[in-house]
């Protein structure tokens, strides 16, 4: 439910955009906002969040971001104009930063060595992500409905209220060693490095949404300013944590060769996925004219797919080699991308959208768990909220780049739609360019698998990949340090206890 909350509250607004931006008078760029808000909030702070998460513990802080989600979810029902929606979209999308490290951060230590359960364990976690978004176009679909657009974010308030309460007395409690609060801690924090990301990630992305709202398009001037700030600042965030002692991400781990590929083919996919998912419920409101209740029902293949991909995941990732997976995932990304492209309205949904749903979410999921499970294997336990928060922030930031992108493209056709060729006045035009970029930038990806060399995970005797302090070495090493493993029969199952006491710790040194 963790990863599911940004998922969540994506589907349920996906399905009531465009209700909610006929009801607050909304322009495309606030409707887009509703969703990118979110994405760029928690994708600017999910490292702060991840650092603060392995220092003082996971526990609370999980359960206390879940409660305040909640009580926004709550405030966001009540909003009066599209500038309030967007801004508690931002605020909610805060709150699931700071809910995933720390979730991800205690599976990662309960499980700390790859295994066939460990890998069943975060198929489980990483189908919160199709889950919650199907839930929520679902969910908010029918409140919308029976009631308004504002009955979705209240809906979603009552279930992380209930989720909140669940999780005080069920989950497990955090043995990881907590440090108090001093000067050491300070410098860990990285203050410096966070407010480089927050500034930088936000003026970037800010750039990409506004420019194509601008009263001269992206020669305006301030959108300029906040795309080359926002780069320098990105930039400024590299090298500051190359030379900081106390750096939240030991640059060293990008030179993994299969490390850099896998984020960098995940992250040319999933920029166009959200996009692709969020254009295609507008596209069922707007121009095929759909009810909310039908929008959901028209997305439901993703939840059944979803599910079954994460499964199969789960239980193939130590048997098949993860390249031909990651491939799988990249070709049925653009496939999939590529049927959305080429549909005009008045087409069948059986033999455009039907598949494309269907396949899209075979790209996600496979890129996404064997990406995961990677990168949480190349950190120590003491880093695995950071780990889980890296990863994270990729996502969220392909989010946020993609919408701005977007949004930009499909503004450009409605303004300048086309008045010959096979779009030739046809409503589906500035959508279709939408889904054409999306083919494009997933292309790309494709193009990387080849070099990939990353085998199988979780296969009886995998370790790991990266010993502390040392440089990353593909298929090699320990996810820990020595003094850090805990024991493991040689088979490679995780034992899955829910605690680690001080005797396992023992034992394991």
């Amino acid at each position: 439910m963790a990863v599911a909350m940004s998922a969540f509250l994506t589907g349920a607004l996906t399905v009531s955009s465009s209700f909610a931006g006929r009801d607050l008078n909304m322009t495309t760029a606030e409707i887009t906002w509703m969703n990118s808000a979110s994405s760029l909030s928690s994708g600017a702070l999910l490292l702060f969040f991840g650092s603060i998460a392995d220092l003082f513990g996971r526990k609370t802080m999980f359960i206390g971001s879940m409660l305040l989600f909640s009580i926004f979810c709550l405030g966001m029902g009540f909003s009066k104009n599209g500038l309030t929606l967007d801004v508690i979209s931002g605020v909610l999308g805060i709150f699931s930063a700071s809910a995933v490290p720390p979730a991800q951060g205690m599976l990662g230590v309960i499980y700390e060595k790859p295994s066939k359960r460990k890998n069943k364990v975060f198929g489980c976690f990483s189908a919160g992500n199709p889950l919650g978004f199907v839930f929520g176009t679902i969910f908010g679909g029918i409140a919308t409905t029976i009631a308004s657009w504002r009955a979705g974010p209240w809906l979603i308030a009552v279930v992380y209220l209930c989720i909140s309460i669940v999780a005080l007395f069920t989950v497990p409690k955090d043995t990881t060693p907590k440090q108090k609060f001093n000067d050491e801690t300070l410098k860990k924090l990285d203050l410096p490095g966070t407010s480089m990301t927050i500034l930088g990630i936000g003026m970037f992305c800010a750039a990409l949404s506004l420019g194509g709202d601008a009263p001269h398009g992206w020669r305006t001037p301030y959108v300029l300013v906040l795309l080359v700030l926002g780069i320098l600042m990105m930039i400024a965030f590299v090298v500051w944590e190359m030379k900081y002692p106390y750096a939240m991400i030991d640059m060293k781990i990008w030179k993994d060769r299969d490390f850099s590929l896998l984020l960098t083919i995940m992250a040319l996919g999933f920029t166009g996925f959200p996009v692709v998912s969020f254009w295609t419920a507008l596209y069922f409101q707007e121009v095929l004219g759909y009810s909310a209740l039908s929008t959901g029902v028209h997305m439901l293949p993703m939840v059944v797919a979803g599910l079954l991909v994460n499964l199969v995941a789960a239980l193939i990732l130590h048997k098949v080699s993860n390249k031909l997976l990651m491939g799988i995932g990249a070709l049925a990304y653009t496939t999939s991308f590529l049927l959305s492209a080429v549909q005009r309205y008045g087409d069948s949904y059986w033999a455009f959208f039907f598949p494309a749903l269907c396949l899209c979410v075979v790209g996600a999921d496979f890129q996404f768990n064997v990406s995961n499970m990677y990168v949480l294997s190349s950190m120590p336990a003491s880093r695995q909220s950071i780990a889980g928060s890296l990863f994270q922030t990729l996502t969220r930031l392909c989010t946020a780049v993609g919408y701005g992108v977007a949004t930009a493209i499909f503004n450009g056709v409605v303004s300048k739609p086309s008045e010959s060729g096979y779009y030739a006045h046809n409503p589906a035009e500035p959508y279709a360019a939408v889904f054409w970029f999306s083919t494009g930038i997933s292309f790309l990806g494709i193009l990387f698998v080849p070099f990939l060399k990353i085998k199988t995970q979780g296969h009886s005797g995998d370790e790991g990949r990266l010993v502390d302090g040392d440089a990353p070495q593909p298929n090699q090493g320990a996810g820990l340090a020595p003094s850090e493993q805990l024991d493991e029969k040689q088979s490679g199952e995780d034992v899955g206890a829910l605690e680690v006491g001080s005797k396992d710790v023992e034992k394991g040194a």
